[in-house]
């Protein structure tokens, strides 16, 4: 049975937790927990957080072992982008994008 956890408008850029995503998906929790702690990019806390609370949720409403939990999939989808601007010279302003993301973590339990 699966068990997935979202964590929404991240202020951090699609592209880059994609990259901490890629390192996890189809290992079991407890080695992508390891991974990801030892991983130094933001994203990281980001995606080890979405993790355990996919893992709780698989825990409490379906009862099953952690131990034989993997990581079926973890996306990185884009969020809404905040617009601001940095004022330059000459009455002139430089737009600022500031990304935001959605992570989506699913974990399932392994076959025997």
């Amino acid at each position: 049975m699966e068990a997935l956890s979202r964590h929404r408008y991240i202020r951090i850029s699609s592209r880059k937790l994609k990259l901490v995503c890629d390192l996890v998906v189809g290992k079991p929790v407890g080695q992508a927990l390891s991974i990801l702690e030892f991983t130094p990019k933001k994203g990281a806390k980001f995606v080890s957080k979405t993790l355990l609370a996919a893992v709780a949720n698989a825990r409490d409403q379906q009862n099953v072992d952690e131990d034989k939990l993997f990581v079926k999939r973890a996306t990185a989808e884009t969020g809404p982008t905040l617009k601001r601007s940095l004022p330059r010279a000459h009455m002139h302003a430089t737009p600022i994008l500031k990304r935001t993301s959605h992570l989506t973590v699913i974990v399932d339990e392994q076959a025997d």
